[in-house]
């Protein structure tokens, strides 16, 4: 039968490159699939930092070129010379650091610092409250909503004059 799909099996098994103990095969470079998916991901990390780091390094050395044609100095620095070595293996997906005060915040009540999760209420004040805290005059809150009533009234409702009639 496998004459007639014109499948051939492979004469021996080859070890996963990275020796993780799975068979791997030469269409995935020698590895087993959770290793190949790994080497894949890794690689999408590094083509990512780089595109991060020459779009910094564009945007700055155009600001350099901005600043200096203001000045009326010409931009000696060339962006060859500006851009860090890109065959590094150090390079790193630049990530958002998030505070843990501000993590707190959102996840607990701004009142009684009752864990909220995903249950919690967010005011217009910004801070997130628990079912008992969600009302505005349960926890004080410092939003003004009557100005901001008054506000979207005047601005729904236009002041409307008619054209005013000639005596006769």
């Amino acid at each position: 039968m496998a004459e007639e799909h014109k499948c051939q099996q492979p004469s021996t098994h080859v070890l996963c490159a990275n020796n993780c103990g799975f068979f791997g095969s030469p269409t995935t470079l020698n590895l087993c699939s959770k290793c190949y998916k790994d080497h894949c991901l890794k690689d999408r990390h590094i083509s990512t930092a780089k595109i991060a780091l020459t779009r910094q390094a564009e945007s700055s050395s155009s600001s350099r070129a901005a600043v200096a044609d203001v000045a009326g100095v010409p931009n000696l620095v060339s962006p060859v010379q500006s851009l860090p070595n890109p065959t590094t293996t150090d390079l790193t997906v630049p990530s958002v650091v998030v505070t843990d005060a501000k993590l707190e915040q959102r996840n607990r009540c701004g009142c009684c610092r009752k864990r909220v999760g995903l249950t919690g209420f967010m005011c217009k004040c910004g801070m997130v409250f628990c079912g008992t805290h969600r009302y505005p005059e349960k926890h004080e809150c410092s939003f003004d909503f009557k100005t901001v009533g008054k506000e979207a009234i005047a601005r729904e409702n236009p002041v409307v004059k008619g054209v005013k009639l000639e005596k006769i």
